[in-house]
């Protein structure tokens, strides 16, 4: 691609990008609305990964289809998405709009070049929380292209989107099938196909697992180096997706070894859960459970705790209104019925089958997404 970049314009992104701020009070609207919060949105995905099954009394804030929506709240998460719907949206989230001299379409992609992020997390205010006010973002400058090289621009990167979206999409279809699996596995009267065969045995559970409460006073000198929060956890997906260093300070004390299970407790309507694959210290609104081997076998029960009936129970016996959260005593009165170990090794191979498949989609978009970052800096630096 043939780019005069001697010509670009050096612009404030203020000059180019406005937030819109629109609030909606009328009941009736807000009651059929979809309310869209941070942790719908996803660090590097630019789809909306989901809505709120209720209405959220803490937002007001309007988006409409087509604007790019940035979570200004902990930017260093890299929160960007397009809006396809018209909701509302959280206070710690921006909808943004271009001027015209900027083609809309082009925006989330200038925000999400390593230059973008560099100077939104040197410019965000606070410790724990950090926050990015208007004004500081405002100033950000970056190099405008010709209105005619931004639609080339945009007509490379939307193409390396849609590679991106194909493989997401397969991926996704897996996951899916992992998670039909895993409800028709979870229930009083289990079906796993042909693996099933009336060898089962009824149980709670509090019967497959025990909820681990261990806590570390000095987690560096324990060797604990990482944290988890349920930001880091996404709904079907059994793998952390990411860590904060305990380095860095944090508030968390609460400890997870390999091999446990770390369950969402609040807010389980976002049904996350994760196998932990390191030894780590996690957020006090995430349980954490260990296996009973003489129940059930260890890498078996991620499956148990990620299905849909489980995450189900845990909504249904949460306490709280607007931030409820579910109880291992509770949720451990569950009942359901396991087949035996024999027949349990053989279910943990299919589910192993299934997520090797969905390893090697993951990789694969991972390296289009690198792919496309390379190009981002290139093109646009």
């Amino acid at each position: 691609m043939k780019l005069r970049k001697d010509i670009w314009e050096t612009v404030d992104f203020g000059k180019v990008v406005k937030h819109v701020e629109v609030n909606e009070r009328d009941p009736l609207k807000r009651a059929n609305a979809k309310y869209v919060s941070v942790e719908h949105l996803e660090t590097l995905n630019l789809k909306i990964q989901g809505v709120a099954p209720e209405e959220q009394p803490t937002f007001s804030r309007t988006f409409k289809k087509g604007q790019i929506l940035f979570a200004k709240r902990r930017a260093y998460q890299k929160k960007v998405a397009i809006a396809d719907f018209d909701g509302i949206c959280s206070p710690h989230i921006w909808a943004l709009e271009t001027n015209g001299k900027l083609i809309q379409e082009l925006l989330p992609f200038i925000m999400q070049r390593d230059a973008f992020y560099d100077y939104v997390n040197a410019n965000s205010a606070g410790t724990m929380s950090t926050y990015l006010k208007w004004p500081a973002l405002s100033k950000y400058q970056f190099k405008l292209p010709p209105k005619d090289e931004q639609e080339k621009i945009l007509s490379l990167f939307l193409t390396l989107e849609k590679q991106i979206e194909q493989t997401e999409a397969q991926e996704g279809n897996l996951r899916k099938l992992r998670t039909k699996l895993s409800n028709e596995l979870v229930s009083t009267e289990p079906k796993f196909g042909s693996l099933i065969n009336g060898n089962c045995r009824k149980v709670n559970l509090g019967d497959l697992a025990k909820e681990s409460r261990a806590t570390a006073k000095n987690p560096l000198e324990e060797g604990i180096e990482r944290f988890v929060g349920l930001e880091h956890i996404e709904p079907g997906n059994l793998k952390i997706k990411g860590s904060g260093n305990v380095a860095d300070g944090t508030t968390f004390t609460k400890v997870f070894e390999e091999g446990d299970v770390l369950f969402g407790r609040r807010r389980a309507y976002l049904k996350k859960a994760a196998k932990a694959d390191f030894k780590g210290l996690c957020s006090g609104d995430i349980t954490v459970l260990k296996a009973n081997p003489k129940n059930i076998l260890p890498e078996l029960l991620p499956y148990y705790m990620s299905a849909d009936p489980v995450f189900e129970f845990a909504v249904s016996n949460s306490a709280g209104s607007l931030s409820p959260r579910a109880k291992w005593r509770d949720l451990s009165k569950m009942e359901l019925s396991i087949p035996n170990l024999k027949s349990q090794k053989e279910i943990l191979e299919v589910f192993h089958l299934l997520d090797k498949n969905v390893e090697e989609l993951s990789n694969q978009k991972a390296t289009l997404k690198k792919l496309k970052h390379k190009l981002l800096d290139e093109i646009l630096g």
